[in-house]
């Protein structure tokens, strides 16, 4: 994530520099672009590792809910293995698209493009062993099963549940506790 973070500030900062030199002082750099371009795509694929271990990627809450909770680590490994799959397929291609650029190199910068694509098989890789100790975690017990934070507050899940509570009809009377009987 530190890595994630370092190219984004990076890109940031490149592209505030880009429209400094284009719009203020009229004299476009040609090199930050290029640059900025290339720290993003680094930081994209180093945040995916940190994603993936926390397992916000390819987690679909509804799922988690509709599943009981003993199928859960069932679940989880299958989509641990779907991500392994995915992985798998962005190193291979990743490696083979870094190979296929080496020879180019970025406008403006004179450096090989091979780099800007050499993120894609590093942060695939990366992402491989965040997803491989998470699910370690989670078969050790040392993690729960399922995404680490629900995108539904506290909050709205007890509200959600005393409204249930109230939906279940009342065994005297037939009528919910919140309404009378239809």
């Amino acid at each position: 994530m530190a890595i994630a973070i370092v190219m984004l500030v990076i890109s940031v900062t490149l592209s505030f520099y880009q429209v400094l030199t284009r719009f203020v002082l009229n004299a476009p750099s040609t090199w930050t672009e290029v640059a900025s371009r290339a720290s993003m795509i680094w930081c994209v694929f180093m945040a995916a590792a940190a994603t993936f271990r926390g397992g916000y990627m390819m987690a679909v809450e509804a799922i988690y809910k509709v599943v009981p909770t003993r199928f859960g680590l069932w679940l989880e490994t299958a989509i641990v293995l779907c991500c392994l799959l995915v992985l798998g397929v962005l190193i291979y291609f990743g490696i083979l698209m870094t190979g296929r650029v080496s020879n180019q190199t970025m406008s403006g910068m004179n450096i090989p493009m091979s780099y800007a694509y050499a993120a894609i098989p590093t942060g695939s890789a990366f992402a491989i062993v965040a997803v491989l100790a998470r699910i370690g975690a989670q078969l050790s017990g040392r993690e729960p099963v399922g995404p680490d934070n629900s995108e539904v507050s506290p909050e709205v899940e007890l509200q959600e549940m005393s409204q249930a509570r109230r939906d279940i009809p009342d065994s005297k009377t037939g009528a919910g506790k919140g309404g009378t009987r239809s």
